[in-house]
């Protein structure tokens, strides 16, 4: 296998020669040599591939063992265990599968005693599946169990010292079931010798991650939970898109480019709480610039547009600043060497065909640490409001329309902005509402009726504000979203008229500032209490 790494990287150098030639002959002898090298490629990957039911022949045994401890009934089931992946990922996996295995009986399915009560079988089910798709490996396992409780989960988020209250109350239920790959967590109630130490679920990430997959969990209360996992044919050729940065030469992986985009500087690219963002297709993309994040000196250009590349790590999708874009094609993983081993964001590195090296961008870690800001920022716009000084003067205020009329709303009252299709609202409880990460978001006008915000609100698409208390998120609906800016006053949180905070000049408008809280409440007095309950 390394001898048809270095055979691939000989054609690319050679295709490479090639392109500056205008010899008929070579040019043909080329492209004879780039036929055998893939043909030969292809046969050698093949003996490397095993059946992932080789991993999955010992859990039948392993679960009747976890049934007898757990005083449980399950009913195992395997699909697509002819499905292959390189031995060396299929080596990898064995362990994550098998702590997802033990924590699906002993966390995930309930006792016969507890099923039978809520109207369920007495056996529960796992099922096992595998199989090949868009070039990747997709392994799934669900079981009928009771699901994760996100409200659980925050609990014991609390309990354990992980988030604050203002940070749980404002935490998805989403975002509250993916707590369970934090490291030292659990909900387990005693330590037996199947779980409850804390260690198990942030390996599994960081295992299937650190082989260029990623892990999601899906799960309904009472329903049962599913976990998908997307990892790669092989490690050894991968297909890579080569970029430029900084005057340097990276590649990315092609499996986690999704789309690439030429931006104008002046408006392509508008800042939110100070980080970068881009307007795709009605929705927000966050936006890294890759030289900052590797701590690069920019390289200096004159040009009007930016060069974006839209990367997906998982379910998450940003764009990445990078100077050039240049071909994509196929590249040998070579590992890092003792002294780069360890450095963030990069996932090992590669010769190109002219004979110099590239490093490969670790997108995973990219949106990690992307992550890691936002909850930062996310704690910051959690906290009470501290009192104005000298050197923080006032506080930051969103400004945005409705119809003809200028308001503002404090930056910290801001869970996210959202924009939604104006036929995707439906009726919920007697309220208008929108389907919204999983959940139900109600909707409400910014400054009263929602009737008359989506009168005065034009178009097929609709801006929110969503504002999140007490556990429970309300949209409000605005015509448009103008500016983040920093005013000088302060305004009293108790005096509130009506919702409205105060009134100042701002850009030489007059603009009321509101009280998302207090706009809610005129509508639905309850709304916030019905959280608690």
């Amino acid at each position: 296998m390394n001898m048809v790494g270095e055979l691939v990287l000989t054609r690319n150098q050679i295709a490479q020669s090639v392109a500056k030639e205008e010899n008929v002959a070579f040019a043909g002898a080329s492209q004879r040599l780039n036929l055998i090298t893939s043909v030969l490629q292809e046969r050698v990957m093949q003996t490397r591939m095993e059946p992932i039911g080789n991993v999955w022949n010992k859990f039948p045994r392993l679960v009747r063992d976890l049934e007898q401890t757990c005083g449980k009934q399950v009913r195992l089931v395997c699909t697509g265990e002819t499905t292959e992946l390189d031995r060396t990922l299929l080596q990898a996996i064995r362990d994550p599968l098998t702590h997802l295995v033990r924590n699906a009986v002993d966390h995930g399915i309930e006792t016969p005693a507890q099923r039978v009560a809520v109207g369920k079988t007495r056996d529960g089910l796992l099922a096992l599946r595998a199989y090949h798709e868009g070039g990747l490996v997709n392994i799934e396992m669900t079981d009928d169990g009771a699901g994760i409780d996100p409200a659980r989960m925050k609990q014991q988020a609390l309990q354990r010292g992980f988030i604050t209250e203002q940070q749980g109350a404002r935490l998805s239920d989403r975002e509250a079931v993916e707590m369970i790959f934090l490291p030292g967590f659990s909900t387990a109630e005693k330590v037996s010798s199947v779980s409850g130490r804390g260690v198990g679920m942030d390996v599994v990430k960081t295992h299937i991650e650190k082989i260029g997959g990623v892990v999601d969990v899906l799960t309904e209360l009472g329903r049962g939970t599913t976990f998908k996992i997307r990892i790669p044919l092989t490690l050894a050729i991968i297909p890579a898109l080569t970029i430029s940065c900084a005057g340097e030469r990276y590649a990315i992986p092609q499996v986690n480019v999704t789309e690439l985009l030429s931006l104008k500087r002046s408006g392509g690219l508008e800042q939110l709480q100070g980080a970068l963002v881009h307007r795709l297709r009605g929705s927000l993309l966050p936006v890294l610039d890759l030289a900052k994040e590797l701590q690069l000196r920019p390289t200096e250009t004159e040009s009007e547009h930016v060069q974006v590349v839209v990367v997906q790590a998982g379910e998450r999708r940003f764009g990445l600043i990078v100077d050039e874009v240049h071909d994509a094609g196929e590249i040998v993983v070579k590992p890092l060497g003792k002294m780069l081993k360890g450095t963030p964001c990069l996932a090992g590195a590669t010769i190109m065909g002219d004979g110099s090296v590239a490093l490969i961008v670790d997108v995973f870690t990219l949106a990690r640490r992307a992550e890691l800001i936002a909850a930062e920022a996310h704690a910051s716009a959690t906290a009470e409001p501290a009192l104005p000084s000298s050197e923080t003067p006032g506080e930051e205020l969103l400004l945005f329309g409705l119809g003809d009329r200028r308001l503002a709303i404090p930056v910290t009252s801001v869970a996210r902005l959202e924009e939604f299709p104006r036929a995707a609202i439906e009726r919920s409880a007697g309220r208008s509402a929108v389907q919204y990460r999983g959940e139900i978001l109600p909707l409400f006008g910014a400054t009263g009726s929602l009737g008359e915000a989506l009168a005065q609100t034009p178009g097929e698409i609709i801006n929110a504000i969503v504002y999140r208390e007490r556990g429970r998120s309300a949209g409000l609906v605005v015509s448009r979203i103008d500016d983040i800016v920093r005013h000088a006053s302060t305004f009293p949180r108790g005096s509130k008229n009506r919702g409205i905070l105060g009134s100042a000049v701002i850009d030489e408008h007059v603009t009321d500032v509101i009280d998302a809280g207090a706009m809610v409440r005129a509508e639905d007095p309850t709304f916030f209490e019905e959280a608690i309950a």
